[in-house]
């Protein structure tokens, strides 16, 4: 009759204190340290930032509330007048944006297609990935240099348009290269399946692919736009300035947010500087409902699928 196998021996009892996390160790000691530069960096970096936001609501919200709706409804102060408004900027600034998204997200998004899925590895879709790369950190200044050249000494005359083409230069490396990664990330299982139905290459983009990619897409947009409405150095090659309200004739002078905003900062008149001010916070409240709006129409495109 063989002889049952004897239990294994029972483990001692675990010592605790060895568990247990101690300075006195060194790499707990380095974990430690490291973790309190890498939040004491984040706080000292975020007080800039949270001091000019304060400012502003309080230099900028004291003009926008004591102005009232004549903020938006009147033209700009000349030197020394009391009183203006923004109006015809705030108008300019959504014109010459609309402009720019017009012209940027369909190059944008066709060329992010052509590198996802038509041509990801060809020879052209490296020289375009690179190019859109280098042009991610191209001075604004130039962007505007490159549209000045190629529309308003074309045209004769400075326009919206002009400027809708210099902040588009700014915008397609961002809008394309999110886009790209947009795609790639839709699951390949979906393409798969949507091929196993019968599905030629262009619809399964066009009705699977596109479609699911849509909320990063738009994600991307969003972050371009926020971008481009901050510039300042290509309006002044582009779009110049007006005084006045934007006429029917669309290759005039425009005024938009950025460039009132560089021209009465530095103005000796307070009024002006104060007109200023306002224009900055409503710059930053109109990027800020554009990038809202963007993440709740992500957020609901996710819940849908």
């Amino acid at each position: 009759m063989s002889q049952l196998a004897s239990p294994p021996p029972a483990e001692g009892p675990v010592n605790l204190p060895d568990l247990e996390l101690s300075l006195r160790k060194p790499r707990t000691f380095i974990s430690a340290f490291f973790s309190f530069v890498a939040v004491s960096m984040a706080i000292l970096a975020a007080v800039p930032l949270f001091g000019v936001l304060i400012m502003l609501l309080v230099r900028g919200g004291h003009k926008v509330a004591s102005a009232g709706v004549r903020l938006f409804t009147e033209l700009p102060p000349g030197a020394g007048m009391a009183g203006g408004g923004i109006g015809n900027a705030v108008v300019g600034t959504l014109v010459v944006i609309t402009l720019a998204a017009l012209i940027s997200v369909p190059i944008g998004v066709l060329g992010a297609i052509f590198l996802a899925e038509f041509g990801p590895k060809s020879h052209t879709a490296a020289v375009v990935r690179f190019c859109a790369k280098v042009l991610t950190g191209l001075p604004s200044v130039l962007a505007g240099l490159v549209a000045f050249a190629a529309v308003v000494v074309v045209m004769g005359r400075f326009s919206p348009f002009a400027g809708g083409v210099a902040l588009a230069i700014l915008m397609i490396p961002t809008v394309l290269l999110t886009a790209e990664d947009a795609l790639r990330m839709v699951p390949r299982r979906m393409r798969e399946a949507a091929v196993g139905m019968g599905c030629t290459p262009t619809q399964v983009t066009l009705k699977v692919v596109l479609p699911t990619a849509l909320p990063a897409i738009l994600t991307g947009v969003m972050l371009a736009l926020a971008r481009a409405a901050g510039e300042t150095a290509p309006l002044l090659f582009t779009a110049l300035f007006s005084n006045y309200w934007m006429s029917h004739d669309p290759m005039r002078p425009v005024a938009t947010l950025a460039v009132l905003i560089y021209n009465f900062s530095s103005s000796p008149f307070p009024n002006q500087i104060e007109i200023a001010w306002a224009a900055s916070l409503v710059l930053v409240f109109i990027v800020l409902v554009t990038n809202i709006i963007g993440q709740i129409y992500t957020a609901r495109a996710r819940r849908r699928r």
